[in-house]
């Protein structure tokens, strides 16, 4: 334990033996992960950097590859928290109907009907309720410096600002991850079926 508490390693080691995962130590070129294999889907967490010229930037994120059958996209986060994201990739604003949820979260997306029926499962809607700093999206890549994806591949992705450490919060995380892939297969949106991808 550090001066000022455990450790990231300590952390997400413990993590993973509460979910049943695999704790990865980092190495010079990589950082810790917590990998859970869950059906038929491997759901990440690690950190990345982002440098900002005179400082680097930590995030913590989550993400989990799987076939897209329907092309599905979205991007969920907390009203005022992210301002205009999602207009660039032409997704439209989401209204499902459910005031609290619909007051409370920005919903974008590009199949209305698809993204209404997910979010009517309320335990779907309960568990992104309760994290409080929430960006979640479908990706159709990570960029030029991230994992190549094949044509039919997406992946479910959580980001936020700084390096998590709660144990409970990162369980709440990956129970909306686990959650939301099974609602996803039983709307047919995603294939049961194994992606094998070795996330960067």
């Amino acid at each position: 334990m550090g001066l000022f508490g455990p450790g990231l390693d300590e952390v997400w080691e413990e993590l993973s033996d509460e979910i049943n995962g695999q704790f990865v130590e980092g190495g010079f070129f990589s950082t810790p992960k917590v990998i859970k294999k869950f059906d038929y889907w491997t759901i990440t967490l690690d950190t990345y950097a982002v440098s900002t010229g005179k400082s680097t930037i930590t995030y913590t994120r989550l993400r989990a590859p799987f076939i897209n059958k329907k092309n599905l996209y979205f991007n969920i986060y907390r009203e005022g928290i992210f301002s205009g994201l999602g207009r660039l990739l032409g997704m439209q604003d989401i209204i499902i109907g459910i005031e609290d949820f619909d007051n409370e979260f920005v919903i974008k997306g590009n199949n209305e009907d698809l993204i209404i029926e997910l979010l009517s499962n309320e335990k779907v809607r309960n568990l992104i309720e309760a994290i409080q700093d929430i960006e979640l999206e479908i990706k159709d890549n990570e960029g030029i410096f991230g994992t190549n994806f094949p044509e039919e591949v997406n992946e479910l992705y959580f980001s936020v600002c700084g390096t998590i450490k709660d144990i409970e919060e990162l369980k709440k995380i990956f129970n909306l991850f686990q959650v939301i892939l099974i609602e996803m297969s039983n709307l047919d949106i995603i294939e049961k079926k194994r992606v094998d991808i070795q996330l960067k």
